[in-house]
């Protein structure tokens, strides 16, 4: 039984938060009958969904445990990983870009975020959005979580956007995109180059035998303006989900088509 559903009028689906059967006081939300993240109220420092859980660790290495960071999330969800940062990062700093206003306000409404979470909420285009912020306003991590598939938006999937993205981040800071495909991984391919084109340091990370391109999943692209620091790797490939991998630097080139 649901908790509840919202239509979605830009895309023309329905939304639906219900009860996750395997988790007390957590919750799953579903677009287009597709699920697509995961709540728990009581505890927002756990994240179930394992590409979640694989951002949540970079984020992790951006600052000391328990220091507060600024996070940009483009593309809102159940903001799971908003909650996360304010879970483990109190007085954290958070702005969060959703196209599909009905989202956020359902989101908001069933799933209130925790106490003391100061999260500042955009409604339209990722890139609209991001060129309207303050010149001043900076960000120690960019979370793009849009894609899904080969149909990608072309004005996001693209080296410009990533430079535009690339430039509101603090000096140390890290752009992690969520790209999800299909075998043969011609998205990944073709974010990794975009990537590598804007940022001197890119690495990705994921389950380990998705780097064969054999299946569909999610690939975790991370960048950074000052190039990769590989025990970033070793820090990663520890924390999991397990098996983990992490490539940068030539190891990307495969991965990469080139």
């Amino acid at each position: 039984m649901s908790l509840a559903s919202r239509y979605l009028r830009t895309g023309g689906v329905h939304a639906t938060i219900e009860p996750d059967p395997w988790h007390d006081d957590a919750f799953v939300l579903s677009i287009d009958s597709a699920e697509q993240s995961q709540v728990n109220l009581a505890h927002p420092e756990d994240v179930f969904y394992e590409y979640l859980r694989r951002i949540a660790n970079a984020v992790d290495l951006v600052k000391p445990a328990g220091e507060p960071i600024t996070a940009l999330h483009l593309g809102a969800g159940a903001l799971t990983l908003a909650r996360y940062i304010q879970a483990t990062r109190p007085g954290s700093v958070q702005h969060a870009v959703e196209l599909e206003r009905e989202l956020l306000d359902f989101v908001l409404e069933q799933l209130p975020l925790p106490a003391g979470t100061e999260l500042t909420s955009h409604v339209g285009d990722a890139r609209e959005v991001l060129g309207g912020l303050p010149a001043d306003l900076k960000f120690d991590v960019v979370i793009l979580d849009i894609f899904s598939g080969p149909d990608a938006p072309a004005h996001l999937a693209c080296t410009d956007f990533y430079r535009e993205a690339a430039a509101v981040l603090m000096p140390g800071g890290v752009l992690a995109v969520n790209v999800g495909d299909e075998p043969g991984f011609s998205l990944v391919r073709s974010q990794t180059r975009a990537l590598r084109g804007a940022m001197a340091g890119v690495a990705a990370y994921g389950t380990t035998n998705l780097f064969t391109r054999r299946y569909a999943g999610n690939i975790i692209l991370l960048g950074r303006a000052e190039g990769w620091p590989e025990e970033w790797s070793a820090a990663l490939v520890a924390a999991g989900p397990h098996p983990a991998t992490v490539q940068s630097s030539v190891e990307l080139d495969e991965l990469a088509g080139h």
